[in-house]
């Protein structure tokens, strides 16, 4: 009875990796460098790459079930050879399947999926959709840290951010247990939060002022720019925070209703995560 889960060292690949092993499951690593996996003992970390299938036959060789991951970890662009990994899957045994989405839209690796799933009947696949990932406010840890500032733009745009944990949650229940082949769980926090909401939130967990200066739209795409995003990527940014689609704001129920307790909060989120804002202390915790 083996779990294999692939981006086993991610940011939601990790906390499945130790929810599954904590609760009995007999846990199979994919990483691209096992020895800096450091990942629980007994997990069976195995070397691999999704963007390989030829070299992924022994690490999906006799799984009861796959975690997938939709997207190149390296750069975030779509999975490529869907149908060479959904084969691997089946051949390897797999009963149920699932795939954490990195695109609100479907990819030809999800259709690749949903078709081994649906017309060979190969396995029950359940899709996971996550909104914003709480652990984007990482990338105001620094200036946190050292100015006791946020500086964003458009402060009315909301997100219904998503704790990691929550989303790893999910897909293990979906991995163990019947009942979540064919859906595709669009997953929440328990509120909606706009830049500068997150703002005071920070500063309540950490017990001091953090300030929230807002930049204006020219100010913030010359950032980005100079952070080396691709024009395309700029517009994604702009488009998800001038016009955001609804799903990105709307709080669901689906993590209780899936896990049987509520989502954490972005202010337990924080809590975890204090020593990354906080002066003095090891910002990679």
């Amino acid at each position: 009875m083996t779990i294999l889960v692939t981006g086993a060292t991610g940011t939601v690949g990790r906390h499945l990796v130790e929810g599954l092993h904590a609760a009995g499951h007999r846990v199979r690593a994919l990483s691209r460098s096992p020895e800096r996996a450091a990942l629980p003992e007994g997990v069976e970390v195995v070397a691999g790459d999704l963007t390989d299938p030829g070299g992924l036959s022994a690490a999906f060789s006799d799984v009861t079930a796959v975690h997938f991951i939709g997207f190149d970890g390296a750069d975030w662009s779509p999975l490529a050879r869907g149908r060479e990994l959904a084969d691997l899957a089946a051949r390897g045994g797999a009963r149920r399947v699932t795939l954490l989405k990195g695109d609100p839209g479907r990819t030809d690796f999800e259709d690749a999926l949903m078709a081994a799933a649906e017309t060979g009947g190969a396995f029950a696949l359940t899709r996971l959709a996550p909104v914003e990932f709480m652990a984007n406010a990482l990338e105001w840890a620094g200036s946190v840290r050292e100015e006791g500032v946020v500086r964003e733009a458009f402060p009315e745009a909301r997100s219904a951010m998503v704790h990691e944990a929550d989303i790893a949650a999910v897909a293990a229940a979906a991995l163990t247990a019947e009942g979540h082949g064919g859906q595709e769980y669009w997953l929440t926090g328990p509120e909606a939060l706009t830049a500068p909401g997150k703002v005071r939130t920070i500063a309540g967990v950490l017990g001091r002022e953090v300030a929230y200066v807002e930049l204006s739209r020219e100010e913030i795409v010359a950032r980005w720019r100079q952070e080396g995003y691709a024009e395309s990527d700029i517009a994604f940014f702009l488009a998800m925070r001038t016009d955001p689609p609804p799903a990105g704001y709307t709080v669901r129920p689906t993590v209780e209703r899936v896990t049987g307790r509520p989502p954490r909060t972005f202010a337990a989120w924080v809590a975890e995560h204090a020593a990354a804002f906080t002066p003095g202390q090891d910002a990679g915790e």
